[in-house]
């Protein structure tokens, strides 16, 4: 039972596995193996010699490491920029008349019910928004089981939070692997590995 385990909540767990011999034999470029294992309900698993689920899933793909490096870098300039248009809707409420503040002390809002800022919803600009369509588009084709078949992006098939970002570049960090909870990105990555 010490090995067994549980997820009150959907989520993905993503690990890599950087080989040193063990390679598929018909390449010559550097790959690395995506681990993954996700579940659509929560489940708690109590006896792992009997247990079956139709809600837990896993599999792996070998994925070019060249290709890896360079969406982590594009992911990470992505991020800043959600960071610094966060940081824009920041300043753009620390600007709101102190009458309104003080009408709104009123309404007792606990702190607790907030949504923290890395969870609020980010108006990208339309810059950020074409490279945020070019990063998705690599991450669907790396992620699809036909690659040959991944069209690019029209529209973001999430909703942009800082958070979200975050949790997608922590996904193509090779050095850790990423846990990523129920949620718009948690559906769409479920969607491309089915």
């Amino acid at each position: 039972e010490s090995r067994a385990g549980s997820a009150s909540n959907k989520e993905i767990n993503i690990q890599w596995y950087i080989p040193s011999v063990a390679k598929p034999s018909n390449d010559t470029e550097t790959k690395v193996l995506l681990l993954y294992a996700y579940n659509t309900n929560p489940v708690k698993i109590s006896n792992i010699k009997i247990f079956s689920s139709m809600s837990v899933f896993s599999g792996h793909l070998w994925i070019p490491l060249a290709r890896i490096i360079s969406l982590k870098e594009k992911l990470s300039d992505l991020k800043e920029q959600v960071e610094i248009l966060t940081q824009g809707s920041k300043s753009f409420s620390a600007s709101v008349p102190a009458s309104f503040l003080e009408q709104s002390e009123t309404l007792k809002i606990s702190p607790s019910n907030k949504p923290k800022m890395s969870d609020v919803k980010v108006d990208l600009d339309e810059k950020t928004e074409e490279i945020a369509k070019r990063c998705l588009s690599e991450v669907k084709a790396l992620l699809s089981v036909v690659p040959a078949l991944s069209l690019p992006l029209t529209k973001i098939p999430f909703d942009v939070t800082l958070q979200s970002i975050t949790n997608l570049e922590d996904m193509f960090d090779l050095a850790n692997g990423c846990i990523i909870t129920e949620g718009s990105l948690f559906n769409w990555i479920i969607s491309l590995l089915h």
